[in-house]
């Protein structure tokens, strides 16, 4: 048994707001292909979130593994990814490196540098990027790190926003080096020290997810024409999340910026205005910056970029 489109896009539309809004301008294919995808993403995310108990999480996690493997289960939303990777040949790599990156998450976590970041943000949705490249018919690994980079900026978007749910979850995602001695339980009342430390930590992980932001939309020139408006938005509308957090003097620990739907057409508006040159153009000179994946050198799919 397997989960169906229609199934696959009513949870995209209960749990990803943003991406169901943009998943309109995909087309019929690509637009049931990444509800599928994203039905699957939500489901190993529920798998650590809403347990219980870690021990039961970590061996449903570790089951979840074994079926991609096998390419059995009686659970349809993995069934319906199983099918995906089969139709679209797509790598059981980076699947598993999603899975192994929520399976991380299970214990109470603080992230220490900018490098475990940026290690965290590849595995939990930079590898999610590389699964779009499959969705979306993009066979050039040259488009690799660029579909990595924008997963990982919406990773730190997610970040930025989520500093006090993840928080009351025992995760600090927010780099001690940046962040200093501040702990969890005193993040959702932090002191007025703390306050200042967690804003400043908060902007900062705001400006490091532009740098993958800029490359990600660097690479847009490898999907095809048919599917470049729906992503274009969709990261625009989710770097707006990002914006409103800065509009909120980059407070996180205890409200959560929701972009209104307003904010988003006139969003999605300017996102199509400014890359509608590209839908008729293709870029050919296209390097990626090798340094936004010094960190990355082992995760696969993260060093495909040609020469510069």
């Amino acid at each position: 048994m397997t989960l169906s489109t229609d199934e696959a896009i009513a949870v995209l539309k209960s749990h990803g707001r943003s991406f169901h809004f943009a998943s309109r301008l995909l087309g019929e294919t690509y637009r049931s292909r990444a509800a599928r995808l994203y039905a699957f993403c939500r489901y190993v995310d529920d798998l650590a979130d809403e347990a219980s108990d870690p021990s039961i999480a970590a061996q449903e996690l570790f089951t979840l593994k074994t079926s991609l493997e096998t390419g059995q289960t009686s659970e349809p939303c993995v069934m319906s990814m199983i099918d995906l990777m089969q139709e679209l040949s797509m790598p059981m790599a980076p699947v598993l490196s999603l899975v192994s990156g929520v399976q991380s998450d299970l214990e109470p976590r603080r992230v220490k540098d900018q490098a475990e970041l940026l290690q965290y943000a590849y595995q939990v949705a930079g590898t999610v990027g590389l699964m779009m490249c499959f969705i979306l018919d993009v066979r050039d690994r040259q488009a690799w790190p660029f579909a990595i980079d924008l997963g990982i900026a919406m990773q730190l978007t997610n970040i930025a926003r989520d500093v006090g749910e993840d928080a009351q979850k025992g995760r600090v995602y927010l780099p001690s080096t940046w962040l200093g001695d501040v702990a969890a339980a005193q993040i959702p009342e932090p002191s007025a020290d703390h306050a200042a430390q967690l804003r400043t930590a908060t902007k900062q992980v705001l400006s490091l997810a532009q740098d993958y932001y800029q490359s990600g939309m660097a690479g847009i020139h490898y999907l095809p024409t048919t599917a470049r408006y729906g992503i274009v938005v969709a990261a625009m509308v989710y770097r707006d999340i990002g914006q409103m957090v800065a509009e909120q003097d980059y407070r996180a620990w205890d409200c959560r910026a929701v972009v209104p739907y307003s904010r988003k057409l006139a969003t999605a508006a300017k996102a199509l205005t400014r890359y509608s040159t590209q839908s008729t153009s293709r870029q050919t000179h296209v390097h990626h910056d090798a340094h936004l994946h010094q960190h990355l050198q082992h995760c696969f799919g993260a060093n495909n970029a040609a020469p510069a």
